[in-house]
């Protein structure tokens, strides 16, 4: 090989290298900036992640790529494993959660198994009213004989047991509700709220617009994950509900961005 060649392969070595460290200690990058970073075109920077994808080092995304250590697009655990994960945290959090619904008041509750928990415990209360997409929330909702169910239709999605598609959007076009509460599976404090499918987001997204009260309830474990499909950051929640185990960060950006924290 000639020396031309060897130094060229050194490079990509080497270039190769320091993304994978910026990955890592970042949890994620942009193709502009490493283009700039390291003097070279954006296609390259394209083949270094796209090698690096292919080595499991990296995830593309949109304009860049995030760490595999923080995301696995195909890691989304079945609804079967989710029910027997952190379920005393998430008993608490529902409770605490149906504790801030107040007659009169209407609410949308996401997919998802600690939504399952607020649904248990939520007052059956004539002058309430529960929007939801989740199959499992509404079957523990049509036990109560008083509070008023309002189901979204749509496509139902096996893995989760919840609605989805344009149908399941376009039927939030003329609600406005009271209070929002919103499952997740990701929560970082740069990268946002995220979750594993693409509909999900865009049905969140929707949920946030109607709704004049966000409130996040998640359990500690989701805190640093970042899943490929972002829902909104999370300046744009109103409150967050988790449980003790939650690390001092998160307490720090709910001060820094008002964000009303609760700890079950």
């Amino acid at each position: 090989m000639a020396e031309g060649s060897l130094k060229v392969t050194r490079d990509t070595s080497e270039r190769r290298r320091e993304i994978t460290s910026l990955l890592k200690s970042r949890g994620s990058v942009q193709v502009l900036a490493l283009s700039e970073m390291f003097s070279v075109s954006m296609q390259t920077i394209r083949k270094d992640l796209h090698y690096l994808e292919e080595h499991g080092i990296a995830t593309r995304a949109y304009g860049g790529a995030i760490s595999s250590e923080v995301v696995n697009t195909n890691a989304e655990p079945p609804i079967e494993a989710k029910r027997v994960s952190h379920t005393e945290e998430k008993e608490r959090i529902g409770q605490l959660a149906a504790s801030m619904v107040k007659p009169g008041q209407s609410i949308m509750l996401d997919s998802g198994t600690t939504a399952l928990q607020i649904a248990r415990f939520l007052p059956d209360e004539e002058d309430i009213t529960v929007v939801t997409n989740d199959f499992d929330v509404l079957s523990v909702l049509a036990q109560k004989r008083n509070i008023k169910i309002v189901m979204l239709g749509g496509e139902l999605r096996r893995k989760n047991m919840a609605f989805y598609g344009a149908q399941t959007v376009a039927a939030l076009d003329e609600l406005l509700l009271d209070k929002l509460f919103l499952g997740v599976d990701g929560f970082d404090v740069e990268r946002g709220i995220t979750t594993h499918h693409e509909a999900e987001a865009q049905l969140n997204r929707k949920m946030v617009e109607t709704a004049r009260e966000v409130i996040a309830v998640t359990d500690a474990s989701k805190f640093g994950k970042v899943c490929l499909h972002r829902i909104i950051d999370i300046s744009e929640i109103d409150a967050l509900i988790t449980d003790a185990a939650a690390p001092s960060f998160i307490d720090e950006a709910a001060e820094r961005l008002g964000i009303k924290l609760y700890k079950a």
